[in-house]
């Protein structure tokens, strides 16, 4: 049985107006909070996309609040299995719900970890991903190689000064990510575990160029 329950169809919140014929932008919120968090972003986000804000499935051990998409018992606990099932149950919510020919995905920390593994799980159905202080999670998936010859466009944003994603994680991300995806992004030296002004500033940027035509 998977551990990774369904995620919750009540749990979600949409930006106002009109969803067809948008692109959709779809937000992933980080450890022990929920879809109220970055949703609370969507004013600095282009006009242009639809928004929806997902509710991880899965909730922290007491004493954390809010939820998570896959279950961290400690410091090196980042396997792949269980970011894979929360990724797959992302897909699946998409199958079910949402299925504009034009998506991304923006995480943060945890969310931002799932973006990139549903890049790997299905690499033909997103258009992009925006990974806020998360990572790439080690192990192969059968996308991989497909996904390297696509790359699609990542913005990889990091604080220089985030002591949560282990230090392993962020090295196998700055080499990994490279490989198979057409990266961009920026650390920011003073910035921790957060996001700051000057990257959502980037990030506004990124998105719009993504509403671009291609050269």
């Amino acid at each position: 049985m998977d551990p990774t329950p369904p995620l919750d169809d009540g749990a979600t919140l949409w930006s106002e107006g009109e969803r067809t014929g948008r692109p959709l932008l779809v937000l992933l919120h980080g450890y022990g909070s929920d879809e109220r968090d970055l949703f609370a972003l969507a004013p600095r986000m282009p006009p242009e996309y639809a928004i929806v804000s997902l509710r991880a499935p899965l909730t922290p051990p007491w004493p954390m609040s809010g939820h998570a998409w896959y279950p961290i018992t400690g410091p090196d606990d980042r396997g792949s299995e269980p970011v894979t099932a929360a990724a797959a149950r992302l897909i699946e919510w998409l199958d079910d719900h949402a299925q504009p020919s034009w998506v991304g995905l923006l995480g943060f920390s945890q969310g931002g970890a799932v973006a990139i593994q549903a890049l790997r799980l299905d690499p033909g159905r997103f258009a992009f991903a925006v990974n806020l202080s998360g990572y790439a999670t080690p192990g192969p998936l059968l996308g991989d190689t497909a996904l390297a010859e696509r790359r699609p466009p990542v913005f990889w944003g990091r604080g220089g000064r985030d002591d949560v994603i282990p230090e392993p994680l962020v090295a196998h991300s700055i080499q990994w990510l490279p490989a198979h995806a057409s990266l961009s992004g920026r650390v920011y030296p003073a910035l921790g575990h957060s996001v700051s002004e000057q990257e959502l500033d980037d990030v506004g940027e990124f998105l719009r160029a993504q509403l671009e035509p291609p050269d």
